[in-house]
């Protein structure tokens, strides 16, 4: 329920969003506070959910006028999209306090080195990157460790800095945290599937048994491209000995890196990059065929006026049973928000606040993953995916991430030159499907 609103004109303290919540008056509501470390992150969350009440009694009100009126008030429409504007932002605050709060500290715990050979690798790598001194990982190199690569292609980082990049971008890489993911030692992930598989068939006991038909065998390679970042620091600062090396580097390259990941994977054309799933061949769910993935048009460039959440119902089911299980939505903040506004026939939201924190939004049921890479609602645009991405789409990663340091070229900044190996691709055509806003 929301709280009694009562009417201001102080200047409200920093940190709260404004909006109006009323034709008559400019309430106040507080929906997330700037908060320390040590601040609860319940109570932003409870914030969160306050704030969606007040979305839905805007919203309702906005419905109200419409069937009195045929149209909606400006005023309420413009109040609409200012609760909608910092419902989003709410959302985003929320997230990032619960990603830090997840975030265990580099060198202790879990992560502290138990093999001296690791211990070894790890103070030689921070003298490397404090100082440019490479002897340490030199003499790794030549006990055949396979720490490093020379100077020419930099020098691999300790594994404890390397799970911790992949940990960080696998909470803010979007897909990532959905998709499959695996490691591999090479250049190239390839396997072998059949879109068809054996022929099969019932007989008795005693009839004959037919040969039935071999399957037909394809290869599906995923290679794995370079994705590169390069931070600069002083040299004041890696002389500080508090300056936590390890988890400067991952804090760093992790914006960099989520970034480019999550624009690959969901449109990359693959030429020195992943392909994303949205460059794949698409073809429509009636005729649907493997190597492509399936679409559910709408039947123009927005949603239908009627019942616009029916073309969601035919997506989710265009998906067969097995891949609904563990299925997701797909779509950017833009999309999201007009879907927010849909509800079903006895009067309920489709779209549903996360139920805990660190926890997705749902809508149908399913939980809505946010990609900004997605495109908006337009002509012709994919705007909503739908699937099991774990079985649709995999993310290789090549093991080791290198660093390279460059006293010389931005002087009097030091760059590190920060490399890793990654490719993607559909690897299940039958496990995403696509909401295509056309005829």
């Amino acid at each position: 329920m929301s709280q009694p609103l009562r009417e201001t004109r102080a200047r409200p303290p920093a940190g709260l969003f404004l909006f109006s919540l009323s034709n008559r008056l400019i309430d106040m509501i507080p929906v997330v506070e700037t908060k320390s470390a040590s601040d609860d992150v319940a109570s932003a969350f409870e914030d969160f959910a306050r704030a969606f009440e007040a979305f839905k009694e805007a919203n309702d009100t906005r419905l109200s006028e419409i069937e009195t009126r045929l149209s909606g008030d400006v005023v309420t429409e413009e109040k609409l999209a200012r609760i909608d504007g910092a419902l989003d932002e709410a959302k985003r605050r929320l997230d990032r306090l619960a990603l830090d709060r997840s975030r265990p500290p580099l060198g202790q715990g879990a992560d502290a080195p138990r093999d001296p050979a690791q211990g070894e690798h790890k103070a030689a790598f921070h003298a490397y990157i404090r100082t440019g001194e490479s002897g340490g990982l030199k003499r790794l190199e030549e006990k055949a460790l396979s720490a490093g690569s020379g100077p020419d292609g930099g020098y691999l980082v300790p594994d404890a800095v390397e799970r911790e990049v992949l940990r960080r971008l696998s909470a803010v890489s979007p897909i990532r945290a959905i998709a499959s993911v695996r490691v591999i030692s090479g250049g190239q992930y390839k396997r072998a599937f059949s879109a068809s598989g054996p022929a099969t068939g019932w007989v008795g006991e005693t009839a004959a048994r037919p040969q039935t038909a071999s399957p037909a065998l394809s290869e599906l390679s995923f290679p794995a491209m370079e994705l590169y970042a390069m931070p600069a620091a002083t040299q004041t600062l890696l002389d500080d000995a508090v300056v936590d090396i390890d988890r400067w580097i991952a804090e760093e390259v992790e914006a960099a890196f989520a970034e480019q990941e999550g624009t690959a994977f969901v449109k990359g054309d693959g030429i020195n990059k992943p392909k994303g799933f949205l460059a794949a061949d698409t073809v429509e769910e009636e005729i649907w065929e493997w190597g492509r993935l399936g679409t559910v048009n709408t039947g123009g460039a927005t949603f239908p006026a009627s019942n616009p959440s029916d073309v969601l119902v035919d997506l989710v089911y265009a998906l067969k049973s097995g891949y609904r299980q563990n299925a997701a939505f797909v779509m950017n903040r833009r999309t999201q928000s007009a879907i927010r506004r849909f509800k079903d026939s006895s009067g309920q939201y489709l779209w549903s606040p996360p139920a805990g924190l660190g926890q997705a939004a749902t809508l149908m049921g399913f939980p809505v993953v946010e990609a900004e890479d997605m495109p908006d609602i337009a002509a012709n645009q994919c705007a909503v995916a739908f699937g099991d991405f774990k079985r649709g789409y995999l993310i290789v990663d090549r093991a080791g991430m290198r660093v390279l340091r460059d006293p010389y070229s931005a002087k009097p900044y030091v760059l590190f030159y920060t490399t890793k190996r990654v490719g993607g691709g559909v690897q299940d055509y039958a496990a995403i499907k696509l909401l295509k806003f056309a005829a």
